[in-house]
């Protein structure tokens, strides 16, 4: 769940959501770095996995231009897994699209799709559930998705 409020609001610089919640930690090329978030093992996974994820984003409010909604970069979910300099220069070269969505409405994206926030100018919330969905939670040998 994210909160965007006048108590809490934060600035998301543009990025790729590469880590994925694991059922255990179990070393293989092509996964990582590991870490623990919350009591959470999380693995950087390779794009032949991502492209298999897609996120749901349930707007509990309206997002607005003025509440810090998200902004992508249209195309850039087919480039494979992205390091800070070449996310960097796709930022400087491709247009962002605002997704202002009202209240109830869903965003479906991919993890790999670049995107970023900015702090709200305005005191109206944003809430946002963000809901990720696997083809299936075993992902190879020794790896597993978490369970919500």
């Amino acid at each position: 769940m994210f909160e965007k409020n006048p108590d809490s609001n934060w600035l998301v610089s543009w990025h790729q959501d590469t880590a994925l919640p694991m059922s255990e930690r179990y070393d293989v090329a092509d996964w990582g770095p590991w870490s623990k978030k919350s009591g959470v093992t999380y693995a950087q996974a390779p794009a032949r996995v991502l492209e298999r994820v897609i996120a749901l984003r349930v707007h509990l409010d309206d997002s607005t231009a003025d509440n810090g909604p998200l902004r992508v970069l249209p195309g850039s979910h087919v480039l494979g897994v992205l390091d800070d300099t070449q996310i960097h220069e796709l930022s400087q070269r491709v247009p962002p699209a605002q997704c202002a969505v009202p209240a109830g409405g869903v965003i479906a994206m991919r993890p790999l799709l670049v995107h970023a926030s900015s702090k709200a100018r305005a005191e109206t919330p944003r809430r946002v559930l963000h809901l990720e969905y696997a083809a299936s939670l075993v992902l190879g040998p020794g790896l597993s998705l978490r369970a919500a």
